[in-house]
């Protein structure tokens, strides 16, 4: 409820103006919830941009959701029947498993071991050295 005066608080008030605004709750179809709660999933839209685009409450929107999940609440035909698109992931062919074994070299008392497909020059770099050190 509005209240305007129309002379500042300091003085009586000579003339009281009530405004009325809306009559209590705003009662939402079925149908409505379901579009609402179905938009807040969409990909990019959060539930707090779709509670204040529909002034409901983040929790109503949160709760038709879960009523959608769970089965409670369906989605008009016109939502359901709507082109969707889902990301598509492209992976390659899995690679066979090999058994990969650790290559260990030995030099001395010094026990060097490298992954499997290390790099040639590097590894021979490292006995060089270590063959050095000892």
């Amino acid at each position: 409820m509005d209240v305007q005066l129309d002379v500042s608080t300091k003085e009586s008030v000579r003339r009281l103006e009530v405004l009325g605004g809306g009559a209590g709750r705003r009662q939402r179809s079925e149908a409505e919830k379901a579009r609402i709660a179905a938009e807040s999933l969409l990909p990019g839209m959060t539930v707090a941009d779709i509670a204040r685009k529909h002034k409901v409450t983040r929790w109503q929107v949160y709760d038709w959701r879960r009523r959608l999940r769970d089965g409670r609440l369906a989605l008009p035909e016109s939502v359901a029947e709507a082109p969707a698109f889902a990301a598509l992931m492209i992976e390659g062919p899995p690679e066979p498993k090999r058994a990969q074994s650790m290559i260990e070299i030995v030099v001395r008392d010094v026990v060097i071991r490298a992954e499997p497909g290390v790099d040639g020059e590097h590894l021979a770099r490292v006995i060089r050295a270590v063959r050095t050190a000892v």
